[in-house]
């Protein structure tokens, strides 16, 4: 399949759809195949789910430009949308779906509330240690590790990065 064909069978379906660009010998692949099957299933009607093997399709990946796997395509009226690379939880791929069912702009929740805390906590401790010893380079490792743990919610990044 090329990108034509792709775009083209993508704009024949009503609905939102999500692809799944996945391998048999992708480890992570096999982790989150289920969890998007059982999604597909849950939101049956309203979104539409393709699971395309990434090496019986190497033309459309190339096409696409899709370096890695597992990757996801959300798409509307037969246009990509947003891209996620890497594997997700469970909660996020939910909210893929409940984006593309709502017509709203696709957020993905990036990190559950345990993680947030845990960098939080992590850069807040590391920081502290740097400058209790004068130290500015743990100083500067815990701001960017605590960083990573709100850069998600912060509007100056999303405004950077786009």
């Amino acid at each position: 399949m090329n990108l034509d064909t792709f775009q083209e069978q993508l704009r024949s379906y009503p609905n939102p759809v999500i692809v799944d660009l996945w391998a048999p010998r992708c480890g992570p692949c096999w982790m989150t195949k289920p969890i998007l099957e059982a999604l597909a299933r849950e939101y049956e009607g309203r979104i539409d789910f393709w699971a395309l093997n990434a090496d019986e399709h190497t033309q459309l990946l190339r096409e696409l430009k899709v370096f890695s796997i597992p990757t996801v395509l959300m798409t509307r009226n037969g246009e990509i949308v947003k891209t996620y690379t890497g594997s997700r939880s469970r909660e996020a791929y939910r909210s893929m779906f409940e984006a593309l069912t709502r017509a709203r702009p696709v957020t993905v929740i990036s990190m559950s509330m345990f993680e947030r805390f845990l960098r939080l906590f992590a850069g807040g401790v590391i920081a502290a240690t740097g400058l209790m010893t004068s130290t500015w380079s743990l100083i500067l490792i815990g701001g960017v590790i605590a960083f990573l743990g709100i850069y998600d919610r912060c509007p100056i990044w999303r405004m950077i990065t786009g």
